[in-house]
């Protein structure tokens, strides 16, 4: 596995599990933004695109002691990925300052090693060429391209957001290396309703985010294995944080 890059800015996203109603609109919110297709078969689940996936948890337990949470996944760009180590021909890096895992399509031959050794399954195939709707095609983002068949593709945090939102600043005259917190904002956070999605710079700490991982509900997913995501997450409930890292109890009084 590579090694963590020093960044003196390191974008981030936390995401309040205790917030999130499981409405979609992030996923909704991301698939528009990005230009992903529809499938003209929507049951072939192993072959449907969605950069970000919202998952639906629960503690397991009968009524009325049944609890359920809500879980959007989107890539967790790794502070040391796995996915830009296997890759033969470098089409996915973690060098730009910010730290967003990028993936460069024109260069993806689709071995699909990246897929394979993301744990978070957060990267997918692009099985067809992207097929819209009569009419839907005049509403795709001019920002995005379209990606062909035979790419592996994936949530970059609206790259281009970040890239807008740079040349707002050389435009102003201002650093485009500090951005104020509310100059870059992806897609998903934007449209959240209830407030769950917070972004930002965790390296300033003047930064919401720099502040909410410190709390005593932050946790991130599988983070025994070392990634290092740049995702993380906030739960007051304590079987909620045990499921983030794939830990399940044995023992029901501490679910």
């Amino acid at each position: 596995m590579s090694t963590a890059h020093n960044f003196s800015i390191r974008w981030t996203m936390v995401i309040d599990l205790d917030k999130c109603t499981g409405c979609g609109a992030c996923m909704v919110a991301c698939q528009t933004e990005n230009n992903i297709p529809l499938y003209e078969d929507g049951t072939a689940n192993n072959r449907v695109i969605t950069w970000l996936k919202v998952y639906r948890l629960t503690n397991g337990r009968d009524f009325p002691n049944g609890d359920t949470a809500y879980l959007p996944r989107p890539c967790m760009q790794c502070g040391k990925p796995s996915c830009v180590s296997v890759c033969p021909v470098t089409a996915t890096d973690k060098s730009e300052n910010g730290g967003i895992v990028s993936q460069i399509y024109p260069r993806c031959i689709g071995c699909r090693y990246c897929m394979a050794s993301c744990p978070y399954h957060a990267r997918y195939f692009n099985w067809q060429d992207p097929i819209w709707p009569e009419g839907m095609e005049k509403t795709l983002s001019p920002d995005v391209s379209p990606r062909p068949r035979g790419v592996v593709e994936k949530c970059t945090f609206c790259h281009h957001r970040l890239m807008l939102a740079k040349d707002r600043a050389l435009a102003a005259g201002t650093d485009p290396e500090k951005l104020p917190e509310d100059a870059y904002i992806p897609a998903c956070a934007e449209i959240c309703p209830s407030g769950a999605i917070t972004f930002g710079d965790v390296m300033n700490p003047n930064h919401a985010v720099s502040k909410l991982i410190r709390s005593h509900r932050a946790f991130r997913l599988l983070e025994r294995l070392g990634t290092e995501p740049q995702v993380w997450y906030l739960s007051s409930r304590e079987w909620v944080r045990r499921l983030g890292d794939n830990y399940l109890s044995d023992e029901k009084t501490e679910r």
